[in-house]
């Protein structure tokens, strides 16, 4: 088997062999959330996407660093050059300070990426405890000619980096196309060309959220804070850098026309970016009312969603599309997904109860093989979960007498279980929890009290017992390897 692994790089689009600039250290930088409203299902997927990439490399054996960065600043919308930010107004409705909102969103986000199981970055930076360095980058940048300063506001000279480098090289665009067919804004008459965006904003007397700068009192722009804090905490050259397809341009195209024009090289090796999730084939989105918080979907309190749906649920729905491929939510596809879910962790409670023999009738040592091909190809977690599936079917064929299965074996199809569906694809087992840990107990005192009535030949008993059980929807049955009780669906 080839045992390397593969990325899709948005620089390059193609797959490339993953070979990290300072093996075995690997600097993965992502973008955060910025943290004015309560995490939807298109935050959850990034985290995700990543988590998984996280986890994997680390199971290889790579020493990762992790950085994922939480916007507080308030930058504009789509780095316009007028109106009010984001969490500053959501600040002045509320009547809070900025940094209470800014707060308030981190803590949901962090709890919701809890459930979800997502694992906590390396370092989590904020844009606000980082504007010395986002100043030190915008300055480098002025003064090797790739910026100019107009009426207390830095912008940053497109047209003329373009000239040395190409401001285009992720997203393929060209510069003319761009000038041609980029809107004219309020606010952007002080720009040289629109394509020109802020590295700093003088801020209106309104404004918030302001810090001292060597041009006016004001806020940084929306590209440079990721810039400055991946270079300082990855250095001017890192691995891996991630996020939403969404970002690939402006954002990320910026980030590499700042760090070329401040540092003089490309600041990324491999560019990766996870697609969007839509609903009902449009991209979610409040504009479109269609955008269900995280927490709307743990609770089924929203007109689009039909029931609750847990974390795991929605992880496993995430992780059986590839991060490249657009997902489109339906109430459908989240209960397909909760099925396959249960039948996936049915398989692994039995794998205990499973009896060895001479030989094995299924190849466990190729199953293993094609769990990390699919992982080695671009991070394929849906091709990774059919292979799973296989194993599922080897479980239930030895569980009913139908194959046979070695000891060395069943431990190898154990530990590859383990390491596949808990450590890289990060699935929690839901039903061994809460409700679900009382109704296990219940269940083993009723068949207790069901098999001393058949020890004492009490069928009436018995047979009351499994028909009560099934009016309310608990199956049982009695098989070789004793009595089974499953919830009907």
């Amino acid at each position: 088997m080839e045992n390397k692994l593969y990325i899709y790089n948005s620089l390059t689009r193609k797959k490339e062999i993953f070979e990290p600039i300072n093996p075995p250290h690997v600097g993965m930088y992502v973008c955060g959330p910025t943290v004015y409203g309560d995490a939807h299902l298109g935050h959850a997927r990034p985290a995700i996407t990543f988590d998984i990439v996280f986890r994997y490399l680390q199971h290889l054996g790579f020493k990762v660093r992790y950085v994922r960065n939480i916007t507080d600043v308030g930058h504009l919308e789509n780095d316009a050059d007028a109106g009010e930010d984001k969490i500053a107004k959501k600040a002045r409705l509320e009547e809070l300070e900025p940094m209470e909102v800014a707060q308030y969103y981190a803590n949901r986000y962090h709890e919701n990426m809890d459930s979800l199981n997502v694992l906590r970055p390396s370092i989590e930076p904020q844009a606000s405890g980082h504007i010395i360095e986002q100043i030190e980058m915008a300055k480098k940048i002025l003064e090797n000619g790739y910026a100019y300063e107009r009426n207390g506001s830095l912008y940053f000279d497109v047209a003329k980096y373009n000239e040395d480098h190409n401001y285009g090289i992720l997203s393929g665009r060209k510069l003319e196309d761009m000038l041609n067919t980029t809107r004219e804004l309020e606010g952007q008459e002080e720009k040289n060309n629109t394509a020109d965006f802020a590295l700093w904003k003088k801020a209106q007397p309104e404004h918030i959220m302001r810090w001292p700068s060597p041009w006016s009192d004001g806020f940084p722009g929306w590209h440079i804070e990721c810039s400055a804090m991946g270079t300082k905490y990855l250095g001017d050259r890192f691995d891996i850098h991630g996020g939403g397809m969404d970002l690939l341009f402006p954002h990320h195209e910026s980030e590499i026309a700042q760090a070329v024009a401040a540092n003089g090289k490309q600041p990324v090796k491999y560019w990766m970016h996870n697609n969007m999730i839509t609903l009902n084939g449009q991209k979610m989105g409040k504009s479109l009312g269609n955008a269900v918080s995280l927490e709307q979907f743990f609770t089924g309190e929203h007109d689009l969603i039909e029931q609750p749906y847990s974390p795991m649920t929605i992880r496993f729905f995430i992780l059986q599309a590839h991060y490249r491929s657009t997902v489109d939510f339906s109430n459908e596809a989240l209960q397909a997904a909760e099925k396959g879910m249960k039948k996936l962790f049915t398989a692994i409670h039995k794998l205990d109860k499973l009896t060895t023999a001479d030989k094995s009738d299924s190849n466990i040592n190729e199953l293993r093989d094609k769990c990390y091909a699919a992982m080695n190809d671009d991070f394929n977690s849906p091709v990774l979960i059919s292979h799973l599936f296989d194993g599922v079917r080897i479980i239930n064929s030895v569980y009913d007498k139908k194959e046979t299965i070695t000891a060395a074996d069943l431990e190898l199809l154990k530990k590859t279980f383990n390491e596949f569906v808990f450590d890289i694809l990060g699935l929690k087992d839901e039903g061994s929890s809460g409700k679900n840990e009382l109704l296990d107990e219940l269940m083993n005192t009723v068949l207790e009290i069901r098999n001393e009535a058949r020890a004492n030949k009490d069928f009436a008993t018995s047979d009351k017992i499994r028909d009560e059980l099934k009016n309310i929807g608990i199956i049982i049955k009695d098989t070789k390897n004793g009595v089974e009780w499953s919830v009907e669906e």
